[in-house]
């Protein structure tokens, strides 16, 4: 996951509002949204070669979004799969906030990551390349591949378009929202962060959404959950040409 639009009580039909982009290599396998086999409580895509997910939302209200952390000089060959992250909260009875403890003690393992986990009333944000585990206050979120609402020009563009929709009191377009998750406006240069990768990769990651030969915006997620929990959940899956290939929507009751 590269670019992740968060919303906790700032609309009046909807207490968690999330919209994310996953960005990843076009080789690497993956499987589309749907209830796993093995946990059948888990909506979420799969990582065909590592095993995790990058976003997930569970029938018991637990939810969870991961975002790497950009840093090449950083980057460990033999670490562990950031997605198991995801799938090993989705999966798990601990609180949210007992597992990013549990998580914190053996974080330096991983490779840089922001991950934000929780249950539909108490959501958290904990970096590996942060300071602490923060619990999320009712408010407007963007997060990409730095820390929380660094403004990256991604992160200020979703945000203030999402803002646009959301302070509507009607419920909000989905396909208006997946428009902004398709955004493919390029930054000028100088305001493109300097991450390590050089200038043509940073214009090249710059936009919402990605296309590039190699490497692009693989997935577009919505999911909404209102104050009665009832929650929405819809995927579009893009193939290398940047075109939506299919797309799937579930829709339940949460259920402590």
């Amino acid at each position: 996951m590269c670019l992740l639009y968060l919303a906790l009580k700032s609309h009046n039909a909807f207490k968690l509002i999330m919209a994310a982009n996953r960005d990843e290599y076009y080789d690497r396998p993956a499987a589309e949204a749907g209830f796993w086999d093995e946990f059948p409580d888990v909506l979420a895509g799969r990582d065909l070669r590592a095993g995790g997910t990058w976003l997930g939302l569970t029938r018991n209200g637990r939810i969870a979004a991961i975002t790497n952390y950009r840093d090449p000089e950083s980057i460990k060959n033999t670490a562990p799969s950031r997605g198991c992250l995801v799938s090993e909260f989705l999966s798990g009875k601990r609180s949210p906030l007992e597992y990013l403890h549990s998580l914190a003690s053996r974080a330096d393992q991983y490779n840089g990551f922001n991950l934000i986990a929780g249950e539909k009333d108490e959501i958290y944000c904990y970096s590996n390349r942060g300071v602490r585990i923060e619990r999320l206050l009712p408010g407007t979120y963007g997060l990409s591949n730095h820390l929380l609402n660094t403004p990256w020009p991604k992160v200020t563009r979703i945000k203030s378009a999402f803002q646009r929709i959301l302070c509507r009191k009607s419920e909000p377009d989905p396909e208006m929202m997946f428009e902004i998750l398709s955004d493919r406006s390029i930054p000028d240069d100088n305001m493109l962060p300097e991450t390590g990768v050089g200038l043509e990769w940073e214009r090249i990651l710059s936009p919402i959404f990605i296309n590039s030969p190699a490497y692009g915006t693989r997935s577009s997620t919505l999911i909404f959950i209102g104050y009665d929990n009832h929650a929405t959940f819809i995927e579009k899956t893009f193939n290398a040409d940047g075109l939506n290939r299919k797309a799937v929507k579930y829709e339940f009751d949460i259920v402590p």
